[in-house]
């Protein structure tokens, strides 16, 4: 290659990377919308959660285009479902969706696995709403001697929570379906077709399945886990974003939570409506609504709030140390509630703290 060619070439590259250079700076923009670290709002957000009326956050914010309305023309919204947590935090690693709606221990799980930088907790979302129901005749933890108990997934915060309190009252379980009490890991639309044919004997369960398995199977509670918590309060759903994510678009973060608070105040001023909206949801993600009975009874049972109350995230850690499905970690700085209480505090609302 001649001298002249050489510096042609060299000269058509460098105007190619310029060229490159300034599309990324201008990429992704929305007119008039706020800019993040990564040069503006992304073309589009990959929200996750679970067909769960637990996940009703979600599901009503969806449903009402909520959170379309905060991110703007200029970003599309893509959701996807999942059926426990272990399979959103697969799908956090991997890059595949951004931001999801999880239980406790995925999140403690994904914190600890990634040495404190695949996540972050942004804010909360529901309590309560998990049940130990079984069949009649099953009267107390003896009586789950030699019995199939359903969970969601290895290693989901329900199956932590049954392995725990089967550990609690000396019951032992182990991780293959083995011991005095085999457990069970399924999903939860499985579980209700298996409790209803007796192929298993009872289940931990989120809503709306701890309800269907009573109302349609005849099923009833042995352990509401309310009962096992301070205040019977417990965060059984949160909202995670990915650090990356976070940091790339922080306002777009900020337009998620707008939603996020915005659908939990309909559910809080309109409990009745949003359960109509979530079921409307449902309906479109499993093919089935649920029955008025089972919504009504499901609805009930959940308390809504964009609290992640910290200090029973603390308690399922230890919870899944003591039952060898974690090891020890440090949850110090596993949340970030900043963004969420500037949101809060601009609707003239209390801060939330992360303690």
């Amino acid at each position: 290659m001649n001298a002249r060619r050489a510096r042609r070439l060299v000269a058509t590259m460098a105007a190619l990377a310029l060229t490159t250079l300034a599309a990324a700076c201008g990429s992704g923009s929305t007119p008039g919308g706020a800019t993040g670290a990564g040069g503006g709002a992304p073309a589009e957000v990959r929200l996750g959660f679970f067909p769960n009326i637990t996940h009703a956050t979600a599901l009503v914010g969806v449903e009402k285009g909520l959170y379309a309305k905060h991110l703007g023309s200029g970003t599309t919204l893509k959701t996807s479902t999942f059926n426990a947590g272990p399979a959103a935090i697969e799908a956090v690693f991997s890059g595949a969706i951004d931001a999801t709606y999880v239980g406790p221990n995925p999140a403690i799980n994904a914190w600890s696995k990634s040495k404190g930088q695949a996540i972050k907790i942004v804010a909360g979302a529901a309590s309560g709403g998990v049940f130990l129901v079984v069949k009649p005749g099953i009267d107390s933890p003896e009586d789950l001697k030699g019995k199939k108990i359903a969970t969601p997934q290895l290693g989901n915060t329900q199956d932590v929570a049954l392995r725990y309190w089967l550990a609690e009252k000396g019951i032992k379980a182990d991780t293959k379906g083995g011991g005095e009490v085999s457990i069970v890991p399924q999903e939860n639309s499985q579980t209700v077709q298996t409790f209803a044919t007796g192929d298993i004997d009872g289940a931990w369960v989120p809503e709306p399945f701890a309800s269907r398995l009573i109302k349609e199977s005849g099923g009833k509670v042995l352990v509401d886990e309310r009962d096992l918590w301070p205040n019977k309060q417990f965060v059984i759903t949160h909202l995670i974003v990915r650090q990356e994510f976070a940091k790339e678009h922080p306002d777009t973060v900020k337009k998620l939570i707008q939603a996020h608070v915005e659908a939990n105040g309909l559910i809080e001023s309109d409990p009745a409506g949003a359960a109509q909206t979530a079921n409307g949801a449902l309906q479109k993600l499993t093919g089935k609504p649920l029955k008025p009975e089972v919504l009504d009874a499901a609805f009930k049972n959940i308390t809504f709030t964009n609290d992640p109350i910290a200090s029973s995230l603390v308690g399922s850690a230890e919870h899944a140390t003591k039952v060898g499905l974690l090891d020890p970690v440090d949850l110090n700085g596993i949340y970030d509630l900043k963004t969420l209480n500037e949101v809060l505090a601009a609707s003239g609302k209390s801060p939330i703290s992360d303690k």
